[in-house]
């Protein structure tokens, strides 16, 4: 049953607004239903007593960098699956389609487990590193130690998404997260305060839940994608890793492996920047709330780019250069201008936006909105940043992404905010600034990158191996 499935007629000569809109419009529901799910841990978190909350506010922002760290491994091998799965499905291969998102979803649960134990073992002895605050330090720990424990499930979830979405089926990832979220949301506010049989498990009880809502949708994920009733089927002798396959995926992968994990480790060194200042508690939960409020912004930002990455890459795969050359262009120009919008909106409801997160914390919600206001101009930045790195991923090229995102936070991001934070001696508005300019010189460097046309070259040419 394929009836979610855009069909590769329409991909190649649909409207591409409309085309967007269809493929990203589920990426959006799933999107608004993962940044809920964020914003209820920090929501419920924020909400308990006074002292108690700024300390598990700021020791959930101080985890996350951390674990986008390592799941950023998940994310390269699902950009290889994105390439490969959507040119085989605009080549009308759907066997090899089957047999990439298999190989890829192998890998996937194999790196999370490892991956999984790795972060148990060594997330005590760097996190002190980044922030010599004991106090959040220890929270951060205790929330890591145990969403480490459902790493693999979040890899395949993750994957889940990725391959069905480059087949161009949008909706049942939709709903099999929506599920997921929703099952999170209903169990977060029961663990942290304690709701009826339940002992009050404070940031345990926020990991717990993020933990077992993705080990249900893991499940779900594999029922589906074994089944094969959505078009992509996973069969046992598939999931064998193959050697030349392996070294596909790799050549693919690696480089948006790469690139993801040195943009994620940026902003872990961000984070002990940040960590660092003499407020350094304020200023760590102000961007912690900050940044969610923001992944509001990227709700229609994903879905959108997402959907773009799908038409580019099935469009190279027929052969049709010409649509793949006309969507990436008006894709990235529509990115730009809806977050034009979305942060017009932030910067005029920037106070209210903050007290309605930890409302019991007044010098958080005022460098909350000072965040806000200095970081928002540059947000519409990162749609043109967003669009030229799905074209590059849609191609399977990553080591242009891979490039870019190094230059945004290694050459730009961490060493501005440093600068203007404690060479200048701006303090957190220096951060706040430095991280505005590095999205403005990202954005120039992604559109010299995005002219010289290589993304234009697809890669399953390469491909001579036999299933």
């Amino acid at each position: 049953m394929k009836r979610n499935k855009v069909s590769l007629n329409e991909i190649l000569n649909g409207s591409l607004l409309s085309v967007m809109f269809k493929l990203g419009g589920p990426v959006m529901i799933a999107g608004i239903f993962e940044t809920v799910y964020n914003l209820a841990d920090t929501f419920w978190l924020g909400h308990l007593p006074q002292g108690e909350s700024g300390n598990a506010v700021a020791g959930l922002q101080l985890a996350f960098p951390i674990i986008w760290f390592l799941i950023s491994f998940a994310a390269g091998f699902a950009m290889a699956g994105i390439a490969l799965v959507s040119q085989y499905t605009g080549a009308q291969k759907e066997d090899k389609a089957s047999f990439s998102a298999s190989q890829v979803l192998s890998i996937g649960f194999i790196s999370g487990l490892i991956l999984g134990i790795i972060g148990s073992i060594f997330v005590p002895i760097f996190m002190p590193i980044i922030t010599p605050v004991h106090e959040l330090s220890d929270v951060a720990i205790t929330y890591l130690r145990v969403i480490f424990m459902g790493f693999p499930f979040m890899f395949i979830s993750f994957i889940f998404r990725a391959i069905l979405s480059a087949y161009g089926d949008t909706v049942t990832p939709m709903y099999v997260i929506g599920f997921s979220n929703l099952l999170n949301i209903i169990l977060d506010p029961i663990l942290i305060f304690g709701i009826g049989p339940f002992p009050k498990m404070g940031i345990v009880g926020a990991a717990v839940a993020t933990v077992f809502s993705r080990f249900v949708a893991s499940l779900i994920s594999l029922y589906i994608l074994v089944g094969g009733k959505k078009g992509i089927k996973v069969k046992l002798s598939y999931l064998k890793p193959h050697i030349d396959w392996l070294k596909k995926i790799f050549k693919i992968g690696l480089p948006a492996s790469i690139g993801n994990s040195f943009e994620a480790f940026g902003f872990v060194v961000l984070m002990g920047i940040i960590g660092r200042l003499p407020n350094a508690k304020v200023a760590v939960a102000a961007y912690g709330i900050g940044d969610r409020i923001f992944s509001l912004s990227y709700i229609a930002e994903d879905g959108l780019g997402q959907g773009l990455t799908t038409i580019i890459g099935q469009s190279l795969g027929a052969n049709r250069v010409d649509r793949a050359d006309y969507a990436a262009k008006r894709g990235i120009l529509l990115l730009f201008l809806v977050l034009i919008v979305e942060s017009l909106f932030i910067i005029i409801f920037r106070r209210q936006l903050m007290s309605l997160f930890i409302p019991n914390e007044l010098s958080i919600i005022e460098e909350g909105a000072r965040f806000l206001l200095l970081f928002a101009p540059a947000l519409s930045l990162f749609g043109i940043i967003r669009g030229i790195i799905s074209a590059f991923n849609a191609s399977g090229h990553n080591v242009p992404p891979m490039i870019i995102s190094m230059v945004r936070l290694w050459a730009l991001r961490v060493p501005l905010s440093y600068i203007f934070g404690f060479v200048i001696g701006m303090g957190s508005s220096g951060v706040w600034i430095a991280m505005s300019l590095s999205n403005l010189f990202t954005a120039i460097f992604a559109l010299i990158l995005f002219a010289r046309g290589e993304w234009k070259k697809k890669v399953i040419e390469e491909t001579a191996q036999r299933l």
